[in-house]
């Protein structure tokens, strides 16, 4: 009994430190969220340009989740979590100090290798550290709990920017980013009773298997398809457009831009738990809930974007709730990918689905920025008619996506029905 206590005490203490170094890799991300009309003015650039700094941020965090799988699988998420602290201090010290369009970029490419290198290797000490039928709850307190960076580069950041300026408010994130590197340092292992635990050595018939075996599976695609479909809307709006979209798309002001993206985060937050507990009661229904989550965004950004003239507050908050609830859905992807994956080949299964939502995010970031210069005359500011036509992208890649659950939700219980030892038909 002493032993389990010990045991449940250590998973807890190394999933808080692993936890905060999630929370500070989504606090580095978001952090140009609130500075995106600061951005603007600093380095002298346009929506498609501004719009850059983020793309840039999330291809590289969507093309490296696949080799950091891989190396996940090798050398454990000790040792990629260190290297990713590390990273993103070194960006946001870059990022404070530069004033130049290109190098401003080179930093945001650093942060988002750093960010790259933490979310799966928290995943991996979860389902390593945590009984089995913990992991589902666990790994949605990470995702949620993980999202109250959001929190904290929105109204504190803010602040900073307005007291503090550009690069003492930049210094003062990389400084936490010292804490939390030293913290993951002293206190996280791999495995009970091992700091490290190294897998086997990486080479090209091992990239080729591990990467075929994942994605040959119907499951691995259903968990993709899961985080493209639910995550990109939440995201958009949370690292970059939705801040400038509430101010200048609907006439709000900067303090109550602010709260709505708040409001955003505190939705992620509390909906993971509860969307935790229902896809464990009912595993079999989760892919209908995925399904319904898309359908109520679907909705209520259709009523935001139709709504004659300036949308009203009580449609605003809902919108950013629903949105929020998606984000937490993504998670549900990664169930798909534990279930129907070996523990050998698991953290290269959770790097492709994790690419999923980041490459739809990537791909709707640029077409905001490219929608938004096109109807906006040149030197006038972003309208709401150009808004509306920038933030109706969305509706195509929730279009690929839905086609694509449907298809590979109707493949997984085939191929299960095929080989029962592959998995569950839970879908």
């Amino acid at each position: 009994m002493t032993r389990t206590r010990d045991r449940q005490g250590s998973a807890l203490l190394i999933w808080g430190v692993a936890l905060a170094a999630y929370l500070l890799a989504v606090f580095h991300r978001s952090s140009l969220a609130v500075a995106g009309l600061e951005a603007a003015d600093r380095f002298g650039i346009s929506a498609a340009q501004l719009a850059t700094f983020t793309t840039l941020q999330l291809l590289v965090y969507a093309g490296l989740q696949v080799p950091v799988g891989l190396a996940l699988d090798r050398y454990g998420p000790r040792l990629l979590l260190v290297s990713g602290a590390v990273v993103m201090t070194v960006g946001q010290v870059c990022f404070a100090f530069v004033e130049s369009y290109p190098l401003a970029v080179a930093a945001r490419v650093l942060v988002g290798i750093g960010d790259a290198l933490t979310f799966t290797c928290v995943l991996r000490l979860v389902a390593t550290w945590f009984p089995t039928r913990r992991v589902p709850l666990m790994t949605q307190l990470t995702g949620a709990t993980g999202q109250v960076g959001s929190i904290v580069a929105a109204l504190p950041m803010t602040w900073a920017f307005s007291h503090w300026g550009w690069t003492n408010a930049y210094l003062a994130a990389a400084g936490v980013g010292l804490v939390v590197t030293l913290l993951v340092v002293v206190v996280v292992r791999d495995a009970p009773g091992q700091w490290r635990r190294p897998g086997s050595a990486i080479s090209v018939a091992f990239v080729r298997r591990s990467l075929s075996a994942s994605w040959r599976h119907p499951g691995t695609r259903l968990g993709f398809w899961t985080h493209f479909t639910t995550q990109f809307s939440a995201t958009t709006l949370a690292l970059l457009w939705g801040y400038p979209f509430f101010v200048r798309g609907e006439g709000r002001s900067s303090h109550e831009a602010g709260l709505l993206l708040t409001v955003l985060v505190v939705a992620l937050v509390v909906a993971g738990p509860v969307l935790a507990a229902v896809t464990t009661r009912h595993p079999f229904h989760r892919s209908d809930l995925v399904m319904g989550i898309v359908l109520a965004m679907v909705a209520v950004w259709t009523a935001v974007l139709v709504w004659p003239g300036e949308a009203p507050t009580w449609l605003l908050v809902l919108l950013v709730v629903i949105v929020g609830i998606g984000a937490p859905a993504s998670i549900i992807g990664f169930e798909f990918g534990r279930e129907f994956n070996p523990d050998a080949r698991l953290g290269t299964a959770i790097g492709i689905i994790n690419q999923g939502g980041f490459i739809a995010s990537l791909l709707l970031v640029v077409a905001i920025g490219l929608v938004l210069d096109w109807r906006t005359p040149p030197g006038s500011d972003y309208t709401p008619e150009a808004f509306r036509w920038a933030m109706s992208a969305q509706y195509v890649l929730w279009g690929v996506g839905l086609a694509n659950i449907f298809r590979s939700r109707r493949r997984t219980r085939q191929h299960v029905a095929a080989a029962p030892e592959t998995g569950t038909a839970a879908t």
